[in-house]
């Protein structure tokens, strides 16, 4: 088998087995806090291997592999999330670069270049400069992957590292530092040349539909007939796994293969195909509905742009005639930036920037009280949808609010929606917003039933790509630069 880059084998990526362990961000107190930290102490000393001096670099054994190992039982035994917290918090504060020996080397960088000494003994004083800036935790890590299955508990340590950041039980430039170096390692481990693309079908294994299902974080799965519905005739459902270990899902992609480009998720994921026999001149448009990623210590690896570039050559070579490729996307999160507006708007005594005075009169009428505090109590629940009347009266003014934040809302300078990131990064146009195009609660809770579709124009996709990267430039369509006008002529934040 070919080699899966450095210090990657087939056999590193297998299952490590661990301890069971409840969740909780809870530390031990007291005593046993002190002998716990101390332990941790012990353990980062004896198991991260001390860097060798520059001219020993390549003659240096490495560390016994019981050293590793005993990290990674150590980690495993750690039952709560803010013990596991503590541990990463202090291996990234005391095992990172030596701030010293960057200081020295890039002196001595500066000085020769000062100098001009010749290129050769320039050159080997920036490698001893690159050497001094690898942190000490990054040779744990290497070593780690040589492990019997030390790469997937690698992704598992990220996870938790992520989980730690996020519940602020772990925080600091210097751990922002270590996930950076952890990325930057998955990413060589798992790059696209790495990967398998493989399909399901009603006939794949047990094991891989139940993890699909399980995986599925968009559009829930309920049962095997749905299952059975999202796998069978057109329907196409992708995954990448790992060389490594063939049948092993790390990210899923969901296609509807459909006559036009869909504007409801309803028609996708609850409504039976045409036939149960493809027939291939009824198919004119590809509809990537759900994306799934499911190792969340593979964050911000590149597996879900690799995976769609591979399954649109995958169709292609199916369906030679198909043309048309697109998404059908949720918005995560449009509901509470609507909320947060209207919260503010209320506190500043019921002033009024996002609807137009025709509109306030006709919300007013239908909910009987101020538009700003009436919607801000029904939009934190789904029951609005079932007035008929409301639901046409807040059409026109959501879209165009649904347009501004999926265009105008930026997180410095790209769209600040992840979902329009994720796509706009891949060079898609922001092609059409839908309304009532998710009536499921978690549709309705999280993005008042709204969702985007984001067009994939095969020969534009690394034009836009680059503009967007390069200069935040958002390629959107007539129809949401129409909204986008109407909510600058109509709102104002």
């Amino acid at each position: 088998m070919q080699g899966l880059g450095p210090g990657v084998t087939a056999r590193r990526l297998l299952p490590l087995r661990f301890p069971r362990r409840p969740p909780g961000p809870r530390l031990a107190s007291g005593q046993a806090t002190g002998a716990l930290e101390r332990a941790m102490d012990e353990l980062l000393r004896r198991a991260v291997p001390p860097t060798p001096a520059y001219e020993l670099r390549e003659k240096t054994p490495a560390p016994a592999e019981g050293q590793c190992a005993d990290f990674v039982s150590f980690y495993g035994g750690l039952a709560e999330t803010a013990e596991r917290a503590e541990l990463l918090g202090r291996l990234a504060r005391g095992f990172g670069v030596d701030h010293g020996q960057v200081a020295e080397q890039s002196a001595g960088v500066l000085q020769l270049r000062q100098q001009q000494r010749e290129a050769a003994v320039l050159l080997q004083a920036e490698d001893r400069l690159r050497y001094a800036l690898v942190p000490r935790y990054r040779g744990l890590f290497h070593h780690i992957s040589k492990l019997d299955g030390g790469v997937r508990f690698l992704v598992r340590l990220r996870a938790d590292l992520l989980e730690a950041q996020a519940l602020k039980l772990v925080e600091g430039p210097d751990v922002r530092e270590m996930n950076g170096v952890l990325k930057g390692m998955l990413s060589e481990w798992f790059s696209s040349g790495f990967l398998n693309l493989e399909r399901v079908t009603w006939h794949s294994p047990c094991e891989v539909l139940q993890k699909i299902s399980e995986a599925e974080a968009v559009h829930p799965v309920k049962n095997w007939m749905d299952m059975k519905r999202r796998v069978g005739p057109y329907r196409r459902c992708y995954f990448f796994s790992h060389c490594s270990t063939p049948g092993e899902p790390l990210v899923v992609l969901h296609v509807a293969l459909t006559g036009d480009i869909s504007s409801n998720i309803q028609a996708i994921v609850k409504e039976s195909p045409p036939s149960e026999t493809e027939e291939k001149n009824r198919i004119a448009a590809a509809i990537f509905y759900s994306i799934s990623l499911t190792q969340q210590g593979l964050q911000g690896v590149e597996l879900g742009t690799f995976l769609i570039k591979r399954v649109v050559k995958e169709l292609q070579r199916e369906f030679p005639h198909l043309g048309v490729f697109s998404s059908l996307s949720p918005i995560p999160g449009f509901t509470k930036w609507l909320l947060g507006l209207l919260n503010s708007q209320v506190k500043d005594h019921g002033r009024n920037e996002l609807f137009t005075d025709s509109e306030c009169k006709e919300i007013s009428e239908i909910t009987g009280g101020p538009t700003n505090e009436t919607l801000k109590l029904l939009l934190s629940s789904s029951e609005w949808v079932h007035s008929e009347t409301l639901v046409r009266a807040l059409q026109t003014p959501l879209m165009r609010l649904c347009a501004w934040y999926l265009y105008g809302e930026k997180h410095r300078g790209y769209a600040l929606n992840p979902v329009a990131n994720f796509h706009l990064q891949n060079g898609a146009v922001l092609w059409r917003i839908n309304w009532m195009a998710d009536v499921s609660l978690k549709g309705i809770t999280s993005s008042c039933g709204l969702m985007a579709n984001y067009r994939y124009f095969l020969e534009e996709t690394g034009p836009n790509s680059t503009s967007y990267l390069g200069s935040k430039n958002i390629k959107a369509s007539e129809q949401v630069l129409s909204l986008v006008a109407q909510f600058q002529k109509n709102s104002k934040l």
